[in-house]
This record gives structure tokens, C-alpha cells and sequence, in this order.
């Protein structure tokens, strides 16, 4: 993030800008009033970030007369991030985004959330990765500090609504039910990281950047005059501005360094190695053996200390369960789902395409069927789900808990 630097500074990449044409940012103003659907004066919550994106969502919602509060949430320690080589001017962001609402003229509060954060993400960040699973701590953060905590925040300061500055649409379907769909821009797409929203929330969040891709929220950001129009986007877990989550993890949970041994599938011992929490699934880079074939990191286990190997195929999983659902389709719950045997679009990483699949039910246990073997799959990951006759529209989804190889 280069959120003190100029334009005319290139430690960081400057993004592109899409000038506004005539009747743009009118028509921009109108799509946020539209996507409220809230009378013109009634309160608003605006989640400030300090990126372009929550900013240039309070600007239109200011502009579309609505009464906006901006709130920015202290989740870790800015000065520490702004000391790490390679945390490109983070702890910019609080700044920014009391900057924005001053420049707006609109209410701005910083809420302290360092310990909330550190128990709901933070900590189940490293946990994760000592119990051989692969987090999505975004999603963890979405869930609980922001969607959770926050609103409740939103509520008490009297706003009907509250909105963010995700790339997701949320539309009200003929039942009269709030739905979220994927934005107009894939590539920006975020109803992955968001599959955890329940229904409560989502009657009560909106997202004004639907129809809008990134240079022209940019290009909205530069016509308003906000200097945060170039800022780069965040590239790294916010809490780990440097990318070097191992050394987080090694200070965290040290028993994360214990050695163990690199085992192949079939029973040889192929190497050691200095900690289980340094792989994950399908990784083939740095293991740091060779015996002739490409192997890749198949399966975790923490119990012996064992990171398992195997062919490339030994990825293919054929099904997997899930935990910690949360379901937004026409049936009453995902088991009720599960139980008819819906089909859907199963996405396991946010990298990845959906895949073909039917939900199952046994023993309480929610699974997912792949029609055909899918790749990517690692325990701790998300696994959203999607409508095959309507793939815009997400269903809900859960947390990895098991998964079954196909060979």
C-alpha cells in the first residue's frame, strides 16, 4: 500500500485510472443509491478501510444524499507493519481513511478491534497451519470482526444499512429474500471470500460497487479529487505485510518448527524436514528432495509430524465435508439442501473455477460430490458454492474439513 506516496513516486506500482466520461460519475452516484434502495437522508454506515475502494464507497453514497458515518477498524499494530521491510507504507490506512472523511465532511470514528482480531483471526491463522490446514483469514475477518462485530457498531450508531466496498451484488430475489450474486467484473469478483455471510447480515449490508470494475472506481476517486485515487491494492494478508507468514507462525506457535520426516505415499522415507507448518497441500517448490519424478504435498499430518508425497494424480479429491456452513439458497438450510441432493458449482480456492458437484447428506454431515476429480482441495480452505442453473448466484458454502482422493 503507497497510500503517503505521489504520483510521482515509483517505490509502487501506479494502477490504472479510468477517466470519466460525461454522465459518469452521475450514473455512478445513481448505481450506489441504487444498490442502497434506502430513502435519500437515511443513515448509512460506511466501512473505511483506507483503500480506494471503501473511500470512493462513501464519496457516492455522500454524493447520493444519504447521511454516512465512515468507520475504520484498528485490526493489528501499524506501527510494527509500517517497520517490516516489504510492507509497502502500510499503517497508511487509518490515516487515509480519517483523511478521506475529512476532505467528505462526514462523521469518522476509529474503533480499536487489536484483541478481536488477534482471537478471531489471527490466532486461528497459525492454529490452522499447526494442525495441517490451509486458512483463508480474510474470510475468517469478513466473518466475525467485520460482518459480525461491526454491524453490531453500525446498528448503535442508528444506520440502516451498512456498506462495504466488496466486489459482490446483492439483489432481492422474487421471494423477496436478499441474494448475493458475483460482481459485473470477475476478475475482481470477492462472493468467495464472502460465502459466510448469513441471511441476517446480508438484509442488512450493501455494496455499491457492483457494476463497477476497478479503474473506473479509480477513475470515480480521481474525478472527486480523493488522493487516494492510485494507492495500490494490498497484496499480502494484511497482518503480514512482508508475505512471510512462517515467521509470524515460527513466533506464534514455535512447536510449528519441530522436524519430522518427508514421507512418499507408498511408505518410503524421502528427507526431513524442519516443520510442518512450511507446506501445504499441492505444493511441489522447496521440499528440497529428488528422486527422479515431480512430487508434490498430498497430505499434512501434525499427530506424527509427517508431510506425505505423491504424483501429481494424488491431488485428484473425489469428495469432501464440510463444517462451519452457512447456506443462502431457496431451502431452509444446507442440510435440508444436502438431503435432496442440490447440485452446485463448488469453488475450493479463490484462484480456481467452479466445478460440477451435488451436495449429500450423512450422519449430519454435509459432503461435496465432485462429478469429476478436482485439484486444489486442502483442509482449512473455503468451499463456496454456486447455482448451476444461475452460476451469478452464490448458495453458501463452509470451511474444508475432510477430504476423500479419487484414487
Amino acid at each position: 500500500m503507497c497510500g503517503s506516496m505521489t504520483l510521482t513516486e515509483t517505490s509502487c506500482p501506479i494502477p490504472d485510472i479510468t477517466p470519466l466520461a460525461d454522465g459518469d460519475l452521475d450514473g455512478a452516484i445513481a448505481a450506489a443509491r441504487a444498490a442502497v434502495g434506502l430513502p435519500v437522508g437515511a443513515r448509512v454506515v460506511a466501512a473505511m478501510s483506507g483503500g480506494v475502494d471503501s473511500t470512493v464507497v462513501a464519496a457516492l453514497l455522500h454524493k447520493a444524499g444519504y447521511d454516512v458515518v465512515g468507520v475504520t477498524l484498528q485490526l493489528y499494530d501499524h506501527g510494527q507493519a509500517l517497520a517490516k521491510k516489504g510492507a509497502c507504507c502500510a499503517g497508511q490506512d487509518i490515516h487515509d481513511a480519517r483523511l478521506a472523511a475529512e476532505t467528505l465532511g462526514i462523521p469518522h470514528y476509529v474503533l480499536d478491534y487489536e484483541s478481536r482480531f488477534r482471537d478471531a483471526v489471527i490466532d486461528q491463522f497459525a492454529d490452522s497451519y499447526l494442525m495441517g490446514r490451509t486458512p483463508v483469514p480474510c474470510i475468517r475477518c469478513n466473518q466475525t470482526v467485520k460482518f459480525r462485530d461491526l454491524l453490531d457498531v453500525a446498528r448503535d450508531l442508528g444506520a440502516e444499512a451498512m456498506a462495504t466496498g466488496h466486489y459482490v451484488r446483492r439483489a432481492v430475489g422474487p421471494d423477496g429474500q436478499a441474494q448475493m450474486r458475483k460482481a459485473i467484473d470477475p476478475s475482481r469478483d470477492q462472493s468467495y471470500f464472502l460465502f459466510a455471510t448469513t441471511p441476517q447480515q446480508l438484509d442488512y449490508l450493501r455494496f455499491p460497487l457492483a457494476d463497477l470494475e476497478k479503474p473506473q472506481v479509480r477513475g470515480v476517486a480521481a474525478e472527486l479529487g480523493l488522493r487516494i485515487a492510485a494507492k495500490p491494492d494490498s497484496q499480502d494478508i494484511c497482518f503480514v505485510p512482508s508475505g512471510d507468514y512462517r515467521t509470524l507462525i515460527d513466533k506464534l506457535r514455535p512447536q510449528g518448527r519441530d522436524p519430522g520426516q518427508i514421507v512418499h505415499m507408498d511408505g518410503r522415507v524421502l528427507g526431513e524436514h524442519t516443520g510442518i507448518t512450511g507446506y501445504t497441500i499441492g505444493q511441489r517448490r522447496g521440499l528440497n528432495i529428488a528422486v527422479g519424478e515431480p512430487l508434490f504435498v498430498v497430505r499434512l499430518e501434525p499427530e506424527t509430524r509427517q508431510v506425505v508425497v505423491g504424483p501429481r494424480e494424488a491431488l485428484l479429491t473425489a469428495a469432501l465435508t464440510l463444517e462451519e456452513t452457512n447456506w443462502l439458497g431457496d431451502q431452509p438450510d444446507i442440510t435440508t439442501a444436502a438431503a435432496q441432493g442440490q447440485p452446485v458449482l463448488a469453488r475450493v480456492r479463490s484462484t480456481r473455477p467452479p466445478s460440477t458437484a451435488r451436495l449429500t447428506l450423512a450422519d449430519g454431515v454435509v459432503s461435496v460430490i465432485f462429478d469429476q476429480g478436482e485439484e486444489g482441495v486442502a483442509p482449512g480452505q473455503a468451499c463456496a458454492l454456486y447455482d448451476p442453473a444461475d452460476p451469478d448466484r452464490l448458495l453458501g458454502g463452509g470451511f474444508i474439513a475432510e477430504t476423500t482422493a479419487l484414487v
